[in-house]
C-alpha cells in the first residue's frame, strides 16, 4: 500500500472548496475526481452517473484514458459497475479481472487495474451513479475506505441532485433524475394543476456531514433514540384502552425497530467514522432504502415506511426543523407533495398559492380530499414512492382526472397540458353563463341542483354555482379541524353564521358523521376490525345522547325562527330514527322551558346508505320529512366492496343493474309516500350517472361545487322521457350485464347529450 487515506474530514473540506470555485460542471467534477484518488492513495477514481434510459455513463476519471468520458456507458447488472447500481451495494474486490461480472471495455485502459471498489451513489434510496477507485495492485480494501468513499458519495449525490451535471451530458442525453416521470395513482378531484412541488414535509438539510468531535456526535444521536424510545413509549401505554388490532399493531412493530440493535449500531457505527449524527441516520436509511426497494418480500417492502417514518422522526430530533413548510415560503403556483396529509393541514396553507395536491396514500374519500374539492384543487391519490422521486421546486403537472402526476415535464407535453388548463378554464367560463339558467331538460323536467359543503368557505360557491340549496352539510368535518371539541357557544355561532351566509335557501345540516375512518382527535377512539361497519354516525349518537343532544340543542339556537332541516346518517331502520327523533323532541322541550325561540319549520330526514332501509322504506317514509341517498356508502355496503380498497374497489360499477335498481327502488317509494329524495353521494356529481339517475326519476342531485356547470349542461340537453324509456329496458334484461355503463354511453352520444 503507497500510502494511508487522509481520512474523509480532509476530503470534504476539499471537495467543497472545489464545489465552490467558480467553474463550469465538467472541471469541478474533474478536480473532485483528482481529489478523492490523492485522498485514496489511488491510480484511478471514476465517477458514473446514471441516465433516463437506464444505462450508466462515465462522467469523469482520474486514471483511465480521458477519451472514455461521456462515450463509455453500461446497463444496470453489466459489469462490476452494473452490477452495484443493480444490488445498490459496496462491492470491494482485490483482482476485479477474475469476477464473473467483470467488463472488459477498451476504451478505458482499465486492463492494467487489478483491485477495485465501487460505491453507489444514493439519494433517498435512489441510486443515481457510481463512484469507483482502481490501484493496479492487488490489494484488499479497508472497511475504513469504503466507509469514506460511502460518505463521500452523499456529496455527489448533492450534486446531481441539483441538476449542474446535466449542463455537461451530451447531446440528448438526460441524467435519470432529471428525466420525465409518468407516475400513475388514483383521481381524487378533477383538474388540472400546473406549478411546482412544494413538499408538505420538507426534506431535511443536513449542513454539515462531518463531526469536528465523534464523541460528541454519537452522545447526540444516543440522546435522539432516548427521546424518540420515549416518545414511541408514550404513545403506545397512552392507546392501551384501544385494545388490539392493526393500528397497535403498527405502533408495536413501530416500538420493535426504534429498539433494533441492528438499527442502532449501524448508526452508531456510522458515526464513529467521522460523520454527525444527522448524515449517520441518512446514510444508514438512504442503504437500508436501497435495500428494501430491491426486496422481493412484501412484508419488507412494506416496513420501509415504518423505517423511513422513524428516520424522518430522528432527524428533526437532532437538526430541530419544523415538520412542515412555513406558509411564507410558499411559491405562487405551489403542487403540494405528502406522503399524507390531515384536513387541518391543508386549510393551515394560503389557497391562494395552491394549485393541486398529490399524496403518495389517501383516496377519494379520505378527509384532505373532502376539502379539497371544497376549494377546488385538483387532487391525485396512491402515487407510489412519490415525496422519494420529486425535489422541492421541480415542475409538475397533475391530472384529477386521469389519476396522474408527470414530473418534469418536457416543454411539448408542459405545453399541451397548458392548453387542457385553459380549454378547461373555457368550459368553466361556459358552466358560469349557466348559473341563472334553471336546470330543465328538453322536455321540460326541472332538475334542482344542490351543493355539498362542510366549511364555510364553500359558501360563496352556492350563489356563484346556481345551487338551488345545501344539500349536504358536513358538519364533522369543522369538528375534525378542531383542536378541542366546540363548545355550544361556538357550535350555534357556527351554525347561524351558516344560516346567514344564505339566507334565501335551504341548507341541510347532517348530523355528526364521525367514527370509522373519521376520527376526531380529542376523543377517544376505538379500535375495530371493520370500522365500516362499526362504531359510527348515529350510532355514537345513540349511545352517547349528551353528544347528539348537544349538537341538535346549537342548531336550534342557530337557526332560530328560521326554517332548519336536519339529516340522520347511517340509520338502519324505522326503530332508530324514532330514537333520534325522540331526542329531537326533547330538545325541543328544552327550548320551550328556557323561552328560547324554536326554529320556523322544522324538518326532519335520513340519510340511505344502509341497504336494511330498503325493505323498510314504506315505515321510514311514514316517519320522515325527506329523504336523501348516500350513494358512495349505500353502494359499498351493496356490494360488499371498500371502496377505499384498491383491490375491490374496481370489481363493481355503481352503473349495474343491482345498483341502479335499487336507486329506483327508492325513489319510486319515495314518490308513491309523497316525499322528496335527493341523491347527495358522488353519482350526483357525475354527468354519465347522473344522466341514470334522472332517467330513474330523480328529480333532485347534490353534488361538490366543480360538479354544478356540466350536470346542468348535461341535464339541458337530455330528454328525460326518451332517457327513461332507454334505460328501464335495459333494467329489466336478465342476461348477468355487470354495468350499463357502455350503453349509457353510446346513448349519450347518439342523442347528443353532452357528459
Amino acid at each position: 500500500m503507497a500510502g494511508a487515506p487522509a481520512g474523509p474530514r480532509v476530503l470534504l473540506r476539499r471537495i467543497r472548496e472545489v464545489m465552490a470555485e467558480p467553474v463550469n460542471a465538467q472541471t469541478r467534477l474533474d478536480k473532485i475526481v483528482i481529489q478523492i484518488a490523492a485522498n485514496m492513495v489511488a491510480e484511478v477514481c471514476s465517477v458514473y452517473v446514471l441516465r433516463d434510459d437506464g444505462r450508466l455513463e462515465l462522467f469523469a476519471t482520474e486514471g483511465l484514458n480521458r477519451t472514455a468520458v461521456h462515450l463509455t456507458t453500461m446497463r444496470s447488472g453489466e459489469g462490476l459497475v452494473g452490477l452495484i447500481a443493480a444490488t445498490a451495494q459496496p462491492l470491494a474486490l482485490s483482482d476485479a479481472q477474475s469476477h464473473p461480472s467483470f467488463s472488459y471495455k477498451p476504451e478505458t485502459g482499465e486492463e492494467i487495474y487489478h483491485s477495485f471498489v465501487g460505491v453507489p451513489i444514493l439519494r433517498g434510496g435512489n441510486t443515481l451513479g457510481i463512484l469507483v477507485v482502481q490501484n493496479r495492485a492487488q490489494r484488499t480494501y479497508l472497511d475504513e475506505e469504503i466507509e469514506d468513499l460511502q460518505t463521500t458519495s452523499m456529496l455527489l449525490a448533492e450534486m446531481i441532485a441539483s441538476g449542474e451535471l446535466q449542463s455537461i451530458a451530451p447531446a440528448g442525453t438526460v441524467i435519470a433524475l432529471r428525466k420525465s416521470l409518468t407516475l400513475k395513482g388514483s383521481p381524487v378531484a378533477d383538474g388540472v394543476g400546473l406549478g411546482h412541488v412544494v413538499l408538505h414535509e420538507p426534506r431535511i438539510v443536513i449542513a454539515q456531514l462531518v463531526a469536528e468531535d465523534p464523541k460528541k456526535e454519537s452522545a447526540r444521536l444516543d440522546e435522539a433514540i432516548k427521546v424518540l424510545r420515549a416518545s414511541m413509549d408514550e404513545l403506545i401505554d397512552g392507546n392501551e384502552h384501544q385494545g388490539a388490532g392493526e393500528h397497535r399493531d403498527v405502533l408495536e412493530t413501530l416500538r420493535l425497530i426504534v429498539n433494533d440493535p441492528g438499527w442502532m449500531r449501524r448508526m452508531r457505527e456510522a458515526v464513529m467514522t467521522g460523520l454527525t449524527a444527522e448524515a449517520a441516520v441518512e446514510r444508514v436509511q438512504n442503504d437500508t432504502r436501497a435495500r428494501l426497494q430491491r426486496s422481493t418480500d412484501p412484508y419488507m417492502r412494506e416496513r420501509l415506511h415504518d423505517l423511513d417514518d422513524l428516520a424522518n422522526r430522528l432527524l428533526h430530533q437532532l437538526t430541530g426543523q419544523p415538520f412542515v413548510r412555513a406558509n411564507d415560503k410558499l411559491p405562487e403556483n405551489a403542487i403540494l407533495v405528502a406522503r399524507t396529509m390531515g384536513a387541518a393541514a391543508l386549510l393551515d396553507y394560503d389557497r391562494r398559492k395552491l394549485r393541486g395536491i398529490v399524496l403518495e396514500e389517501g383516496g377519494g374519500s379520505s378527509h384532505v380530499a373532502i376539502v379539497a374539492r371544497a376549494l377546488g384543487l385538483p387532487v391525485v391519490g396512491d402515487v407510489p414512492n412519490i415525496t422519494n422521486l420529486v425535489e422541492d421546486g421541480e415542475a409538475i403537472i397533475i391530472d384529477g382526472a386521469a389519476g396522474e402526476a408527470l414530473v418534469r415535464p418536457p416543454a411539448d407535453l408542459e405545453a399541451a397540458y397548458a392548453e387542457k388548463a385553459r380549454l378547461r378554464a373555457g368550459r368553466q367560463e361556459q358552466y358560469r353563463n349557466l348559473r341563472d339558467t334553471p336546470a330543465v331538460t328538453s322536455d321540460g323536467v326541472t332538475i334542482d341542483l344542490h351543493m355539498n359543503a362542510g366549511l364555510p368557505v364553500d359558501l360563496p360557491h352556492v350563489n356563484e354555482t346556481g345551487a338551488v340549496s345545501i344539500g349536504l352539510f358536513r358538519t364533522e368535518l369543522l369538528f375534525m379541524v378542531a383542536s378541542k371539541f366546540p363548545r355550544l357557544e361556538e357550535q350555534t355561532r357556527l351554525y347561524k353564521s351558516i344560516l346567514d351566509a344564505v339566507p334565501d335557501k335551504p341548507v341541510t345540516f347532517r348530523t355528526l358523521d364521525i367514527g370509522g375512518d373519521k376520527i376526531l382527535p380529542y376523543m377517544r377512539h376505538y379500535e375495530e376490525e371493520n370500522p365500516a361497519l362499526g362504531w359510527r354516525a348515529v350510532r355514537i349518537g345513540l349511545d352517547r345522547p349528551a353528544l347528539l343532544r348537544y349538537q341538535l340543542r346549537a342548531m336550534f339556537l342557530g337557526a332560530a325562527g328560521r326554517d332548519l332541516r336536519i339529516m340522520f346518517p347511517m340509520v338502519a331502520e324505522a326503530a332508530e330514527f324514532d330514537s333520534v327523533k325522540d331526542l329531537t323532541l326533547l330538545e325541543l322541550e328544552h327550548l320551550d322551558r328556557h323561552c328560547h325561540k324554536r326554529p320556523r319549520n322544522l324538518q326532519l330526514g335520513v340519510m340511505i346508505e344502509v341497504p336494511s332501509l330498503l325493505w323498510q322504506l314504506d315505515e321510514i317514509l311514514e316517519r320522515v320529512d325527506f329523504l336523501s341517498v348516500g350513494s358512495n356508502d349505500l353502494m359499498q355496503y351493496l356490494f360488499a366492496s371498500d371502496r377505499d380498497n384498491k383491490r375491490t374497489a374496481g370489481r363493481f360499477d355503481a352503473l349495474s343493474p343491482s345498483g341502479l335498481r335499487a336507486l329506483k327502488l327508492i325513489v319510486d317509494k319515495a314518490g308513491e309516500a309523497g316525499k322528496p329524495v335527493t341523491l347527495c353521494g358522488e353519482m350526483g356529481g357525475k354527468p354519465l350517472e347522473a344522466l341514470a339517475l334522472v332517467a330513474l326519476g330523480y328529480r333532485g342531485l347534490s353534488m361538490s361545487p366543480s360538479s354544478i356547470g356540466p350536470i346542468k349542461a348535461m341535464v339541458l340537453g337530455l330528454d328525460a322521457s326518451d332517457a327513461r324509456a332507454h334505460i328501464l329496458p335495459l333494467l329489466e334484461r336478465r342476461d348477468g350485464a355487470h354495468s350499463l355503463r357502455d350503453d349509457l354511453q353510446r346513448y349519450a352520444e347518439e342523442k347528443g347529450v353532452p357528459l
